[in-house]
């Protein structure tokens, strides 16, 4: 029974509680209140009723005062209680009404006070019904109804504060379309972050998608929060820039003083960090106060007489200081996180605006890919430094108030456990160093594996050919082995890091009490010491492990300061450089690129007359370029003055080319006008090229307009330039990318004297001589310097530096004219940094030649499909409407892809199906056996804390002294033993996974290796590689730490559950409501927290490309005046980032707080029923119970965690089996029907009714084909483009199947052979020469079948000797990946070689098209002729002349047989193939 607590104190202590709390605090939140404009709520009925309560209480109160006045003679305290307690409720019913006034819709003040006054009031109100009850009678009638009438009026109070206030009045209008509930959440719902409910319960109906996530607060936009930074950043810069000019001219040395990142960023956001970091403090000092009741609840049990009332309360205070600890915790964690957020959008647009307007020297001090990994890395570092920043004073503050703590319990016996805490510190750090080692050595073979993958399946077809799948699957596997070698040495550093991480509180028990007890006899470990030191020792190790990591992140973001700061001091160009006065004027003008460069035009003047044409012309590096950067004020301007007047439009050398669709390129942000938009597209020749576009203008445009021809480019930056209708138009050399005619056709439309521009001031750099005579002035430059200037008619009497001009180029023009454009077509190709602006002044010509050769092999390769007979400008047309078709056709599948994978991904819960697989390529027994082994460690785990509670219960009958030895010598032992066994246990299930792994990996490459070549054509190359990348790289690394982490959390919230239960068997019937509540929380979390991470990366990489799009663009952008534009698009990127990653984060507090209630309320009830089975318990009983409860809420917690990461690793397993059950090919080798070894003999070739088809379900390429081929005969094979001529070749290898009919080779039906032995017998010259990286000797024979002398014999035949012996290698040459660092031709007699190696009857030459030059072409057919004597070839042609002495000719036409005869019959015949030697003027 509850004793009554005296009148007196209810009267005062009671009572007073809440009057002071709300006086103290009152000042305060008025003042806030007062800056707080929200504009005012209208009276509404619940803010009526509100108030006329606040009035009745405190009529209430002052009825009693009156009537103890009435009374008299009663002690002061009934005077003054009911007088400060009525004052009280008018200043509550005053805060009422001011709230409204001030537009608070929910008041946390109010709430706590109507919340004391109610738990105040109830002592009260039992105590007068006791009374009452036992005098039979109620004495004083009128108090008795007054408190009664203060209590009802409190609860509704209470009630009614829970509610709350529709939005104040003339508060800006939410027009948001999905507002964030949190702005208008009551103060119940935000410090349960209950408002999140909403989206957990969509997330978990339907996966969430990007228009279901709620827009952001104002305060976390980038609107606030950059400037927020910019400001401090400013005051920084100014403060650094303006010390005592005294001082500096009186020192000699400069002394830079740096601008602070640190202080700017500590202003701009440290005072709303310092909240969080107030309730971190908080937090700290409420997490000692339960082992302290914990202590008490221990004592309680040991007395046997002391009241139960007394019991209830200890169980309920552990209870609330449990939730007022998980409370303020996620608070402190959102406030945390918060801020890293804020950080980090601060800090990425700051570098954004800086990046806009650094100077070009400042620009060339670090790359692109720098520059964008500041923005990524860098301030995703500051963003995780954040969240662990208050641990920097907590872990300590945390680790002196344990050791205090323990103190007071164990003496100095402490120091040894803390010993054996720091001794373990080394220990760890030694393991995690060596375990980075590991992990780097481990990315390297990673990426030599994706990169072999890698060219394994874009040369697949080629494999196939030659039948060489097993030589480069031998070749992965050995790299695979080597990854897992390197893995298992990092599991066996996380089997003993885990082991330590285990045994650590262990073992610091077990030497602290060792010491304890050895030390003094006087010392009795009994139930309190021992509990209440072990709950201690558990604090304790959540700091010590923290510090090292807080440490490590604190020096990482030590150096993203630096690079940010470094980089936000950059040189920004000078606005002012370029006025506006006059029309474009440079007088003595005197230009460098950085303040220390040496200048780069000297001299310079310049008067362009409005309305007028100039043509800037000189040689290569003679400063054009820099010319137009000094007038669009890019450089640095040492001395003479600039102007531009007007608005000014710029075309680049490079065109630069938004990720967005064409017409957004060509807008460039201004309004879209249908007339004027069709005459631009008209003068810029885009009309024809917009037909061919998938969609039109409003085709999507890769990233660096990567599905764009050069010449289209260009095209797009003209009509951009056109479009903005500016008032002078700057144009660097814009013609050298188009075709002549194009040129032509733009010179005439646009830029010339009849174009669209004419009256617009021009400057257009050029090298095209053609249309100089058409312009109104020239200016010749030579070496930054102008030369002469004049129209073109004075600058030719002149006889100066522009006739050499004219003389040098004139010749080389007519030649180049239609080899230029040829070249320059894919100019775009070389790296951005290579060609930029300032290239002209570095010497790089020669090397910028040679790429470009290189890239017109490439090109030519890349065209070679187009199988096309006629001459080459048509191919290169082709070629630009084909590169089209192909990227747009690689985009689509790989939209398609995207969608695909999200479907895996996506739907819902992973099936159990999926867990079985893995289970099993664990090995069933395997996943028993690492059960039973985390079964063992946790009964060992339970077992040294039961034999410790029994230890203290010694204390208790007085029998310690005697069995101390064994005490301390089985509880050693027990502890050992669990952590041998977890780290058995952790060290088995490593292995089980490596060889899951393993087995995954193996099935998935050897499916890959067997399966047919039309997989391979529909499936994205990047897909395949992702699940040989991502999905393989998460079950080696990912999948096994989760699992790990899963079976830990789970045994230790099995073994908590179990230790409760036994000493406590009423505790199961709580265990059932409990763990469906569980369930339903995880459900809801994983659903949504997994579709937000998704969404989170999803829309993070547009921030980043964006981004490198603009560095490369940003001189483009300061021309048309679109700075703010692309900054606001910029933030807009962010802000859209945010808008998922704040979600994610709530949803994680969402989650803690209700797990970690579930985790409380097992603490309240392992309390309750520990008291209410007080008798029949031992002390250490309930010290087991409760303090193993007390550790249960951080277990639950990551179970949850670890279960969605579980869940979304899995998915990996389920995407890598998918990959490796596709259907494969037929077998390599069928054991009963191999052919004998030296099959073919004689090479006698069959087709009967032969028909194929590429897949199921397209029509037929080949239709009903029969024909005979004697031994040695040599057959050419022609056709139009599609006929089906490589079908041919396909079908005699079986990459395609027949779908009618069959082929016999010697009387062997191909049909019923093994695919390696009908391969091998083959021999086949393919149309592109495929190379693989490895040696020459490699790339020839990958079996190791042919001895030294016959390889080189084989490179003496193709031609290749020469050239190998003179490398200093020989046959170990080194071959590039794709074979680069040779030439196209060289290839190609690679390929020469392979095939004079194998040397079969039967010889292939699927004939490449232009990618040859002659001269190889040539060397290839005469050797075939006298090397190939007796074999049958068969030869797809593309030139007639190189089969006009073949046996026989085969025509295809649309896959059936047209002509089949002698090249002289078929020419008499006057068909098919007389037309195309008559087109190749072979015949007349």
């Amino acid at each position: 029974i509850w004793p009554d607590l005296p009148e007196c104190f209810q009267l005062s202590v009671l009572s007073w509680v809440q009057c002071i709390y709300l006086w103290a605090v009152s000042p305060i939140y008025i003042f806030c209140l007062k800056k707080n404009k929200k504009g005012y709520i209208m009276m509404s009925l619940l803010n009526r009723f509100k108030t006329a309560f606040g009035f009745l209480l405190w009529i209430v109160c002052w009825i009693d005062l009156f009537y103890t006045l009435h009374e008299g003679n009663q002690p002061p305290i009934y005077y003054v209680t009911p007088l400060v307690l009525g004052m009280t409720m008018l200043l509550a019913t005053f805060l009422i009404q001011f709230e409204r006034l001030r537009g608070v819709q929910s008041s946390g003040v109010l709430f706590i006070f109507w919340l004391l006054c109610l738990l105040c009031a109830t002592v009260p109100f039992r105590s007068k019904i006791l009374q009452a009850s036992s005098q039979g009678e109620v004495t004083d009638k009128l108090r008795f109804t007054t408190f009664y009438f203060y209590f009802s009026m409190v609860v509704c109070e209470f009630i009614l504060c829970c509610f709350n206030e529709k939005p104040p009045l003339f508060s800006n209008v939410v027009t948001d379309p999905n507002p964030c509930p949190e702005a208008t959440a009551g103060f119940l719902s935000r410090i349960t972050f209950w408002w999140f409910t909403s989206m957990a319960v969509k997330g978990y109906k339907m996966p969430l998608e990007a228009k279901d996530l709620w827009s952001l607060n104002k305060r976390d936009s980038s609107k606030v929060m950059v400037p927020r930074l910019l400001n401090e950043w400013e005051k920084e810069e100014a403060k650094a820039n303006s010390p005592e000019e005294v001082e500096v001219l009186l020192s000699s040395k400069k002394v830079a003083h740096q601008p602070s990142f640190l202080r700017a960023l500590v202003k701009a956001f440290g005072p709303y960090f310092l909240i969080g970091s107030g309730y971190k403090l908080l937090q700290d000092i409420i997490t000692f106060v339960n082992p302290q009741l914990l202590k008490m609840l221990i004592l309680f049990i040991k007395e046997k007489d002391v009241p139960n009332w007394w019991g209830y309360t200890l169980a309920c205070l552990m209870f609330f200081t449990a939730l007022l600890q998980t409370l303020i915790l996620h608070h402190q964690f959102q406030y945390c996180f918060v801020t890293g957020m804020n950080v980090r959008t601060a800090v990425i647009g700051a570098i954004y605006r800086k990046a806009l307007v650094i100077t070009n020297a400042a620009k060339r001090s670090s790359t692109v890919g720098e520059i964008v990994n500041l923005m990524s890395v860098d301030a995703q570092r500051f963003m995780d430094l954040t969240t662990f920043l208050n641990m920097l004073w907590s872990a300590p503050l945390q680790i002196m108030l344990a050791l205090y703590f323990l103190w007071q319990i164990l003496g100095p016996s402490v120091l040894a456990g803390v010993a054996v805490m720091i001794m373990l510190i080394p220990f760890n750090a030694f393991i995690a160093m060596k375990t980075r080692a590991y992990q780097v050595e481990q990315m390297q073979h990673k990426d030599a594996r994706i990169k072999l993958m890698n060219e394994i399946l874009n040369g697949i077809k080629v494999l196939k050919l030659y039948a060489w799948e097993s030589s480069f699957k031998e070749k992965v596997l050995a790299i695979r082995q080597k990854e897992l070698i390197v893995l298992r040495k990092t599991a066996y550093l996380g089997a003993l890091s885990t082991m330590a991480w285990t045994s650590a509180p262990f073992l610091v028990a077990l030497t602290t009490f060792a010491v304890y007890v050895t030390v003094d006899e006087k010392n009795i470990l009994d139930a309190e010491t021992a509990f209440v030191s072990i709950s201690l020792f558990n604090i304790l190790r959540f700091p010590l492990n923290m510090l090292p990591q807080v440490i490590s992140s604190l020096v990482q973001a030590s150096v993203s300061l630096k690079r940010v700061q470094n980089f936000l001091s950059h040189d920004e160009l000078d606005p002012d450089s370029v006025n506006r006065k006059f029309a474009v004027t440079v007088v003595n003008g005197k230009f460098t690129w950085g303040k220390d460069d040496a200048p780069v035009l000297h001299n310079i003047n310049v008067m362009v007359p409005q309305g007028s044409l100039l043509a800037v012309v000189g040689h290569v590096g003679c400063g054009k370029s820099s010319l137009i950067s000094a007038l669009l004020g890019d450089m640095e301007k040492v001395e003479g003055e600039v102007s531009v007047r007007g608005s000014v439009a710029y075309v680049p050398q490079q065109a630069w080319i938004q990720n967005a669709t064409l017409r957004d390129n060509i807008l460039f942000g201004n309004p879209y006008n249908e007339q004027k938009y069709n005459s631009v597209l008209e003068a810029c020749a885009l009309t024809p090229d917009l037909q061919v576009l998938p969609g039109g203008d409003m085709t999507e445009i890769g990233e660096k307009g990567i599905n764009l021809s050069g010449g289209q480019r260009q095209r797009v930056s003209l009509a951009r330039a056109l479009y903005s209708d500016a008032d002078v138009y700057l144009l660097d050399d814009p013609l050298s990318a188009v075709d002549a005619h194009v040129s032509k056709h733009i010179f005439d439309n646009l830029i010339g004297p009849e174009g669209a521009l004419k009256g617009k001031t021009r400057i257009l750099v050029t090298h095209g001589i053609s249309f100089l005579p058409q312009v109104d002035n020239i200016m010749v430059m030579v070496d930054g310097r102008v030369s002469e200037m004049g129209s073109y008619q004075d600058l030719l009497k002149q006889n100066g530096a522009f006739a050499e001009f004219l003389r040098n180029y004139a010749l080389e023009d007519i030649m180049e004219e239609d080899e230029a454009n040829e070249i320059i077509e894919d100019d775009e190709l070389f790296p951005d940094d290579a060609l930029s602006n300032h290239t002209d002044m570095v010497d790089s010509e020669p090397m910028i030649n040679e790429a470009k050769r290189s890239f017109i092999r490439q090109m030519s390769i890349m065209s070679s499909d187009g199988e096309n007979p006629r001459s080459r400008s048509v191919r290169r047309h082709g070629c630009s409407q084909r590169k089209h078709s192909e990227s747009q056709d690689k985009k689509k599948p790989r939209e398609m892809e995207k969608l695909i994978q999200a479907e895996t991904a996506e739907t819902g819960q992973v099936k159990g199906k999926v867990y079985l697989e893995y289970v099993k390529a664990v090995g069933p027994l395997l996943s028993v056996v690492i059960c039973f082994l985390y079964g063992c460690q946790s009964a060992a785990s339970i077992g040294t804390n039961i034999w410790l509670s029994e230890w203290t219960n010694d204390a208790v009958t007085n029998s310690t002294a005697e069995n101390v030895q064994m005490r301390v010598g089985v509880y050693a032992a027990l502890g050992f033993a669990q952590g041998i066994l977890i780290m058995i246990a952790s060290f088995t299930l490593a292995m089980g996974n490596i060889g899951a792994a393993k087995k995954l990996h193996f099935n998935l490459l050897t499916n890959k290796f067997h399966t047919p070549q039309s997989f391979f054509d529909t499936t994205p190359i990047g897909r395949i590689i992702n699940r040989f990348s991502k999905d393989i790289y998460v079950i080696d690394e990912a999948l096994p730490s989760t699992v790990l982490m899963f079976l830990g959390t789970f045994f230790v919230s099995l073994s908590t559950i179990l230790v409760i239960v036994s000493s406590t068997p009423i505790f199961a019937v709580v265990i059932v409501p409990l763990a469906v509540i569980y369930v339903f929380v995880q459900r809801f979390y994983v659903a949504t927290s997994r579709q937000l991470k998704r969404l989170e990366s999803v829309s993070r990489s547009p921030i980043y490309s964006h981004f490198s799009e603009t560095i490369t663009g940003c001189s483009v952008i300061r021309a048309y005046g679109r700075h703010s534009a692309f900054v606001l698009m910029s933030d807009i990127k962010v802000d859209e980032n945010q808008k998922s990653y704040y979600p994610g984060i709530v949803s994680n507090r969402w989650l803690g707080v209700r797990i970690e209630f579930i985790g409380n309320c097992i603490v309240l009830f392992a309390g309750l029923f520990a008291v209410t089975g007080k008798d029949s318990l031992s002390p250490g009983l309930v010290g087991l119970s409760v303090s193993y409860a007390l550790q249960v809420t951080m277990s639950l917690n990551w179970m949850v965690r670890m279960t969605s990461e579980l869940e979304n690793n899995i998915v990996a397993v389920e995407r890598v089996k998918e990959y490796s059950e596709t259907k494969t090919e037929a077998p390599w080798e069928v054991e009963d029907k191999k052919p004998p070894p030296e099959w073919p003999m004689q090479g006698n070739v069959e087709f009967n009714d032969y028909s194929v088809r590429y897949r199921e379900g397209l029509d037929l390429v080949l239709k009903d084909i029969t024909l005979r081929v004697k031994g040695g005969e040599k057959i050419g094979i022609v056709g139009r483009t599609g006929a089906g001529k490589s079908s041919m070749t396909l079908c005699l290898f079986r990459l395609l199947e027949a779908a009618g009919g069959e082929i016999t080779i010697d009387n062997v039906k191909i049909s019923e052979i093994g695919l390696h032995d009908l391969r091998s017998k083959l021999t086949i010259i393919p149309q592109e020469p495929v190379l693989f990286s490895g040696t020459l000797r490699m790339n020839l024979d990958p079996f190791e079948k042919y001895s030294d002398e016959e390889v080189w014999k084989a490179l003496e035949h193709s031609h290749l000797h020469k050239f190998v012996s003179n490398q200093a290698a020989k046959l170990d040459l080194e071959c590039s990946e794709g074979g680069e660092n040779l030439s196209v031709g060289q290839r190609q007699l690679v390929c020469l070689a392979r095939a004079l190696l194998r040397k079969t009857r039967i010889l292939i030459l699927d004939e490449a098209t232009a990618a040859i030059d002659l001269e190889t072409d040539d060397l290839i057919q005469s050797t075939i002729r006298t090397q190939f004597e007796d074999c049958t070839v068969f030869t797809i042609a593309h030139r007639l002349n190189t089969i006009m002495d073949y046996t026989r000719v085969l025509v295809l036409d649309k896959g059936r047989i047209a002509e089949f005869d002698t090249p002289t019959n078929l020419i008499s015949k006057r068909g098919i193939f007389y037309g195309m030697a008559k087109d190749a003027g072979l015949a007349q």
